[in-house]
């Protein structure tokens, strides 16, 4: 009986020891101050929808240089890497083979000639002779077919001689283009082909910058291609900004007009090309960049710091303070992430009070808040 008497006292100060503790408990949850969070108010402003595309600069056009003759290579009478005009020459090849094969065309088209001569002279007697019934219809003809043979002939020689002289003009490479030159592929001294490759040269105004779209940038494809069908209208064309390796931003502006018609089975992707200008050749062949594109323009919309958005029960949520200084959970529907700020497209109206610090202490929607940048936010971070 003792024991029983002395368990029932111990189970009787535990449970007014407990009651007390729960009473503290309370007492200091009430007594725990608001947190603290900074707002922001709602603004509605006008936001260009951007995107970067990582791309390689090409030049507009790479033309492999090639002997159009065949012959033995004497010089080159360029500095290799140097800058060209179109028209300059590169290299000479031996011109003597050709400028004795243009003699000899030349003598074959005089003799052509001299044989023309002839045959008109005596085609204009033996005509004469046959209307004064002097000689036979066969003998008019025969002479007529010599004379117009002869003529022939001078036809014939003339184009070889053209042939000559266009191929004693090519033992001059001169430069199909303006641009920069690559390294020489044949040395002076060695006896080169019909075609055979002789150096490069890489046009720099303007550059191709070719990058790839995703699939469903449907919006940037269809205006290019509208560009490309009518360029000189230029209502469809699609301006486009350059962003080289070190960040900063081309200063000229570009244009994208080509998009390939079908998406690589691979990458999902759109093979696509912007043109800029490049009069002081800052841009180089072969580097990397990114091209920037406007997406979409939007007006009146409402932009917010993007770590104010959070994901809740029902989705995508912010905490907004009300009248009384409650926070309360708003779920909104967000768009694109612009630098560190976010679209809402829906959720948001202008002078809503947003937090935009201080969401950790918020344990459940409805708490009070303490305002650390002023009742109505404008003083919070504008980031």
């Amino acid at each position: 009986m003792r024991h029983q008497s002395t368990l029932i006292v111990l189970l009787t100060l535990f449970g007014l020891a407990a009651c007390s503790g729960g009473e503290q408990q309370g007492q200091q949850g009430r007594d725990t101050p608001p947190p603290p969070v900074t707002v922001q108010a709602v603004e509605t402003t006008d936001v260009d929808i951007e995107e970067d595309y990582a791309g390689r600069v090409r030049g507009a056009r790479e033309v492999h240089v090639r002997a159009r003759v065949e012959g033995v290579l004497e010089e080159r009478l360029y500095e290799e890497g140097s800058l060209v005009e179109q028209g300059d020459s590169l290299f000479r090849i031996d011109p003597r083979p050709f400028e004795v094969a243009l003699q000899a065309a030349r003598a074959e088209r005089a003799t052509a000639r001299a044989e023309l001569n002839q045959a008109e002279r005596e085609w204009n007697r033996i005509s004469r002779l046959f209307e004064q019934n002097a000689v036979s219809e066969r003998e008019r003809d025969r002479a007529q077919s010599a004379f117009e043979s002869a003529r022939a002939a001078v036809a014939v020689s003339e184009a070889e001689v053209e042939r000559a002289e266009l191929e004693l003009g090519y033992t001059t490479v001169e430069a199909p283009v303006s641009g920069i030159t690559d390294l020489e592929t044949q040395s002076e001294g060695n006896l080169i082909e019909r075609g055979a490759e002789l150096t490069r040269i890489t046009q720099l105004n303007p550059v191709h910058v070719r990058f790839s779209l995703p699939e469903d940038d449907a919006m940037v494809q269809r205006q290019a291609r509208e560009a490309m069908k009518g360029k000189s209208s230029g209502q469809h064309s699609r301006p486009a900004t350059l962003i080289l390796p070190d960040d900063s931003e081309y200063g000229e502006v570009g244009e994208i007009d080509f998009t390939a018609s079908t998406i690589d089975a691979q990458t999902g992707t759109v093979t696509a090309r912007a043109v800029f200008p490049n009069d002081d050749h800052r841009i180089v062949p072969g580097q990397f960049a990114r091209v920037r594109v406007k997406l979409e323009s939007l007006e009146d919309v409402v932009t917010i710091p993007a770590r104010a958005v959070s994901d809740g029960q029902q989705g995508l949520q912010v905490f907004v303070v009300d009248s009384e200084d409650k926070a309360q959970a708003r779920p909104v529907e967000a768009g694109r992430i612009i630098g560190d700020r976010r679209v809402i497209l829906d959720g948001l109206e202008a002078g809503d009070r947003v937090v935009v610090n201080g969401m950790s202490g918020i344990r459940q929607p409805g708490m009070k808040v303490n305002l650390e940048n002023g009742e109505d936010g404008t003083d919070g971070e504008a980031g």
